[in-house]
């Protein structure tokens, strides 16, 4: 049986598992169990990251091992998930019997040691079998992020200094914050399939480079513009998109509070009309580039009565004068005020989160997303935006998964311990090829999704994704600093950097636990 085959059978095994769990679960009337609910939609996820991998594969010998070996770990997995739980799965101790055999053909040693010497000859996971256009589009990207992003991506790390004009301005000349922009307003999007295919393929290269000061600079106009897209009326639409895309008006987003995260509907901070303006006050926080954008999204209660929860909430573009700094403060005639103050993280250095405070600060009724009619959407408009936002942030993961493979494969082949290089020994070369393999079905999956986002909504493959490539940013990042040993530890070595900025992804744009009990959970049990 060849390795496509194999693969096959693993995952329409898996992709029964899952279906047949989460009807068990959708018909299970007794208290919830969150344990199991988690479990099933991070596994949810893995399997659809295996079906694309394995869709991918082609007829391709080499790719189908490659997915091969990540099927049969996703396998293995979820083995150990319901081990003793299978009641609670609505399964069959027997379950997984069926694919035995595939199963241990995708973990055999001598497959890992394939897969391995491919990736310690490229630095690569696999082939993206991108369009000629979306290729020309990555290799213009990669070697901005190589000469400009590269160079000074560790000094900003290491001195939290701000992002340099040098890559901001840049990336503006290249249409980096109109890629989801129509054309008619000023960006790049014309519609289509692959409508969302570049924004993936050019956040992964400038994630590549440095997720703080480059990769994460898309995420922001890429909210606002979405929601203004969405929402926006055509005179705000005209008003705004133009400046966005072109780098003209840098963004940022208000959304969280201190006392509520991803319990969104909860906000407190508020909106209240007075003539032709509404008048702002209450604290966000986790606002990053808050400092340098010139438009902040700002999610408020309109709605005095708090019963109406999520759907008191509106969605204003609030403009402010750009920042440099750590801390920013500005005055409004008649009193209001707004200031910032940036919060201290292990990573994700350059863009700096703040803490924002509004005090009587007065935006017009026209700077309200839709206006009248924008009343009370914002929470939807927000949602909807979000999914555009965590698949960025699932290809934020792959740039960062990607460049600590090639670290790790860099200096695997360098490095000699007991007088051997460290990439002869199994462990290394079975720790590479799953570092491969994961950053390749998350890839492929990346690359899916967005066609789902730009073809239906995509909510529930956005969050699969997103849920996926951050955890799994994680264990790469964490694995490549392992094989570096004690130079790991050390900020002169960049691995450290990719660590600490991994960290943070599977908690912002819908934390890791929410998005699995709250998003994806639910949808599967929907259907």
């Amino acid at each position: 049986m060849s390795a496509l085959d194999r693969t096959r059978a693993i995952v329409e095994t898996l992709q029964t598992v899952v279906a047949e769990a989460a009807a068990h679960l959708a018909a299970w009337s007794g208290p919830e169990d969150q344990v199991v609910t988690y479990d099933l939609a991070a596994m949810s996820s893995a399997v659809a990251a295996a079906k694309e991998l394995y869709a991918y594969s082609a007829e391709n010998e080499a790719e189908a091992e490659l997915a091969l070996l990540y099927a049969a770990e996703v396998a293995a997995d979820l083995a150990g998930r319901t081990a003793g739980r299978e009641s609670f799965w609505g399964l069959d101790a027997t379950a997984l019997d069926g694919i035995a055999d595939e199963v241990a053909a995708g973990r055999d040693p001598q497959l890992a040691d394939r897969v391995a010497s491919r990736v310690l000859a490229t630095g690569e996971a696999g082939p993206r079998h991108l369009s000629d256009e979306l290729q020309m589009v990555r290799s213009a990207f990669r070697r901005f992020a190589e000469d400009r992003v590269f160079p000074v991506a560790e000094t900003i790390h290491r001195e939290d200094q701000d992002i340099p004009d040098a890559i901001v301005d840049g990336l503006a000349g290249m249409g980096c914050f109109g890629l989801s922009v129509p054309v008619e307003y000023g960006g790049s999007a014309e519609g289509g399939e692959d409508e969302l295919l570049s924004m993936v393929v050019v956040t992964e290269e400038l994630s590549r480079a440095s997720l703080g000061a480059a990769g994460s600079l898309v995420t922001r106009p890429e909210i606002i513009g979405t929601a203004i897209v969405r929402g926006g009326s055509e005179e705000q639409k005209r008003r705004w998109l133009p400046a966005i895309a072109a780098g003209e008006k840098l963004c940022g987003v208000a959304v969280t509070e201190p006392d509520h995260g991803s319990d969104v509907a909860g906000i407190t901070t508020h909106a209240v009309r007075d003539g032709d303006d509404w008048v702002l006050s209450g604290v966000k926080t986790w606002c990053t580039f808050a400092g340098r954008a010139n438009y902040l999204l700002v999610l408020a209660r309109t709605d005095e009565d708090r019963a109406a929860g999520h759907r008191g909430l509106s969605l204003f573009v609030v403009e402010k004068p750009s920042f440099l700094g750590h801390e920013w403060s500005v005055d409004q005639e008649g009193g209001g005020t707004v200031e910032g103050r940036a919060i201290r993280t292990l990573g994700y250095r350059g863009m700096h989160s703040y803490e924002v405070r509004f005090d009587r600060w007065r935006v017009s009724a026209t700077d309200l997303i839709g206006m009248d009619e924008g009343l009370g959407r914002g929470f939807y408009l927000q949602m909807q935006a979000f999914a555009n936002a965590r698949l960025q942030t699932a290809a934020r993961a792959v740039g960062v998964m990607q460049s600590a493979l090639e670290r790790a494969v860099d200096y695997a082949q360098q490095r000699s311990v007991f007088a051997r290089p460290l990439a002869d020994y199994q462990l290394t070369r079975t720790k590479i090829a799953k570092m491969a393999a994961l950053v390749a079905a998350c890839r492929a999956f990346a690359f899916s999704a967005a066609r789902a986002v730009t073809a239906s909504g995509g909510q529930l493959e956005a969050a699969q994704v997103k849920q996926l490539a951050c955890r799994a940013a994680e264990w790469v990042t964490r694995e490549a600093q392992q094989l570096h040993g004690g130079y790991g530890y050390a900020e002169e070595y960049a691995v450290s950097r990719l660590f600490v900025d991994a960290r943070v992804l599977s908690i912002f744009e819908g934390a890791d636990e929410v998005l699995a009990l709250r998003v994806i959970a639910r949808q599967l049990m929907k259907s």
